[in-house]
């Protein structure tokens, strides 16, 4: 670990679930989850389809309620917390769900700056705000078209930007790549090693794809003395040390390590990933 590192665990997690179990309708969907994210790290939550992996998202920005456990956000339990106070610690995370729908009445401009404006930004402000982070996945052209005019590739990176654009402390992302394009994938996946890596965005990343987790845990972006941003892939020598994979079965997590040692577990749940 390096010292960095070993700075960043010290501090208070940005996300930390004690012991939360929910159940729908007496079905249990998470049991005794328990982990910690420092700030500035990654980690990616890995599942089958109905394994709890989104319920977790939901339950970080206090969406749902556990039925066992505690859930902080930078040390404040919102386990608890009128929503109120929820829908102020909201504007500070950046969320992108499965479902996420674009307002039809509104540009692309304004659905991505939406929050920005509702907090009373200046349109022209945000409106720069909103091209700088369209410009990183190849959307600036689009800023004036209206979601009709979108296909469901582009729609998908817009609720992605939307996500972004505030450059929010903590971004939870629910397979965000689902159903695009091998480039367009790339594209969103570079954005978010950037924003964790060079902006310390402190992530929850859910996915059931292993090559979305290969390509999160290939390296990492660092800028160089001169000012450039250059990317270091892991084969270069050095650990990831801001990531880990977090994996969910039936509901728990049956293994959380760096991706090294994730490739090597010789747990029979984690080499039917692997394979």
């Amino acid at each position: 670990m390096t010292v960095d590192a070993h700075h960043r665990a010290s501090l208070t997690p940005a996300i930390e679930f004690r012991h939360v179990s929910i159940r729908f309708e007496d079905v249990p969907v998470l049991d005794d989850v328990s982990f910690v994210v420092p700030p500035g790290e990654m980690r990616i939550i890995l599942g089958l389809v109905g394994s709890g992996k989104s319920t977790i998202l939901r339950l970080a920005v206090g969406l749902l309620k556990p039925d066992e456990g505690q859930i902080f956000i930078e040390g404040r339990e919102i386990t608890a917390m009128p929503e109120s106070e929820l829908f102020q610690l909201r504007k500070q995370i950046g969320v992108v769900f499965q479902e996420d729908a674009l307002f039809t009445s509104l540009p692309v401009w304004e659905n991505v700056g939406y929050r920005l404006l509702e907090q009373g930004e200046d349109p022209e402000v945000v409106r720069e705000k909103v091209r700088r982070v369209l410009r990183l996945i190849d959307m600036e052209y689009a800023i004036d078209m209206m979601p009709a005019e979108l296909s469901g590739g582009m729609s998908r990176r817009t609720a992605v930007a939307r996500a972004l654009v505030g450059n929010p402390r903590i971004a939870l992302y629910d397979s965000p790549c689902a159903g695009l394009d091998p480039v367009t994938e790339r594209k969103i996946l570079r954005l978010i090693m950037q924003l964790r890596d060079l902006n310390g965005t402190t992530s929850l990343y859910v996915t059931q794809k292993m090559d979305e987790v290969r390509y999160l845990c290939s390296g990492m972006y660092e800028r160089t003395p001169d000012g450039k941003v250059r990317f270091r892939k892991e084969s270069e020598g050095f650990c990831l040390y801001n990531t880990k994979i977090l994996l969910l079965s039936r509901g728990r997590i049956v293994i959380e390590a760096p991706d090294e040692l994730f490739w090597k577990s010789s747990l029979p749940v984690v080499r039917e990933f692997l394979v």
